[in-house]
């Protein structure tokens, strides 16, 4: 890969860029892809008639990448704002306007994929308390700890913007734009911004992919100095996660009734990571025992990050034994815990997790967004995945060692979110009506 004056590559560049964000940010991912002005690639732009967008925010499934087994593979570049409407009470209608000229805008210029810009927009519980009351039909509720070692600090701001690219040039001229540092972005010009109504509280980013957690390893506080991450892996603990067949469809999260019919619920969580022991104190046999399940280690089902599994991780098959595995390994795994909550009574799975790394302050995390028909369907797959009943078959497991990944993880921030429907999606009412001036 090309690389810079200083000995960085251009992809370290492009996602240091993205983190650091603002026109010094998109500057600087220009130049490293050796193109300012008239000579930059096109991003594609937005459809003629915005009404042939999806009516679902979350609907990325269809416009992202495949691989060659039809896992979907996210965007790139991500970036997280968090948005708080200042003063109390319930926004205006003029307020309302205002964000949706914003988002339109946006849809103006950024076509729905990810060679232009994915995005949604979603609002807390607390945000529906300036009403009053809770988002009619809808199972949400403010975020909490949910195991008894965390200790985060809860995401209660009003709003959560999403947006996410393979051009990351294309994710900073539009949060510029949006925030009203830029009046134009992608030949658009943008006669308001989300900024007119909310303030930024918060601003995460990060990144996913082959080669790029191995990119940015080096000198990242909680990886190894050694570099273990592999390069074919496209997340720190140097495995594939999100396979087809072990994810559930988006007609499968999508709330079916009530004013919200067509929004979703989203748990968005921020794990940081200390790799350390998994690297230096797990061999590859360990590490799948402890990701996947021991039974996938004695079978040598894993081949490297997980490819040959195609789309289908094989973990319903280690369920019915998890716990005499426990017995004769000491050891279960993450993947096999938490999937015994996230099937239905047809064996379909609840949750559909959209997770990417992050390298913000220099620290190796997680940026876990899950989606889910219903709040309490997170939580339950949270439970299972902390494996407190799994103690009591073994002293080898115990609240956190030999217990999944969970010796290797550190919550940092939860916040529970409601991702209405794209016509409701300027600061909603509870009650699913979204007037404007």
């Amino acid at each position: 890969m090309t690389g810079t004056d200083d000995g960085r590559t251009r992809r370290d560049v492009l996602k240091a860029a993205v983190a650091v964000g603002g026109s010094v940010g998109l500057s600087a991912c220009l130049d490293a892809v050796g193109y300012q002005g008239e000579d930059r690639p096109p991003v594609p732009s937005g459809p003629a008639d915005l009404s042939t967008l999806p009516a679902r925010q979350f609907a990325w499934g269809e416009y992202i990448r495949r691989d060659a087994f039809g896992n979907e593979q996210l965007p790139s570049h991500q970036t997280l704002l968090y948005l708080n409407l200042p003063g109390e009470g319930p926004p205006t209608a003029d307020q309302r306007a205002t964000v949706e000229r914003a988002l339109t805008r946006l849809d103006e210029a950024y076509a729905w994929s990810h060679e232009g810009l994915l995005r949604s927009v979603a609002y807390s519980p607390e945000y529906f308390q300036r009403y009053g009351s809770a988002p009619e039909g809808v199972d949400i509720y403010p975020a909490r700890r949910l195991s008894a070692f965390e200790t985060p600090d809860f995401d209660r701001q009003d709003a959560l913007l999403h947006l996410a690219s393979d051009r990351p040039d294309a994710l900073l001229a539009a949060e510029l734009a949006l925030t009203g540092e830029r009046e134009r972005a992608n030949g658009v010009a943008f006669d308001a911004a989300l900024t007119d109504v909310f303030e930024v509280a918060d601003r995460r980013t990060g990144f996913v992919g082959a080669g790029l957690p191995a990119s940015k390893q080096d000198g990242l506080e909680g990886v190894p100095a050694d570099g273990p991450v592999p390069e074919a892996s496209p997340l720190f603990m140097g495995f594939k996660a999100g396979f087809a067949k072990n994810q559930a469809p988006e007609d499968r999260v999508t709330i079916e009734e009530g004013p919200f019919a067509g929004g979703t619920t989203k748990h968005v969580a921020n794990l940081r990571q200390r790799l350390a022991d998994w690297y230096g104190e797990q061999d590859f046999t360990e590490q799948v025992m402890e990701m996947f399940s021991p039974m996938h280690a004695e079978n040598d089902w894993v081949e490297g990050v997980g490819e040959n599994l195609g789309d289908d991780s094989r973990v319903d098959e280690t369920l019915d034994t998890i716990r005499e595995q426990a017995r004769e390994h000491g050891r279960v795994g993450h993947a096999q815990k938490a999937a015994r909550a996230n099937r239905d009574e047809d064996g379909g799975v609840k949750l559909n997790r959209r997770h990417f790394e992050s390298a913000d302050d220099g620290i190796a995390s997680l940026h876990f967004p899950s989606l889910q028909r219903e709040m309490s369907e997170f939580d339950a797959v949270r439970e299972a995945m902390n494996g407190q009943d799994l103690t009591e078959v073994t002293p080898a497991v115990r609240q956190r060692v030999n217990n999944g990944i969970l010796e290797y993880i550190f919550v940092r921030h939860r916040g529970n979110f409601l991702v209405p429907p794209r016509d409701l999606r300027a600061l909603p009412a509870p009650d699913g009506t979204a007037e404007l001036a």
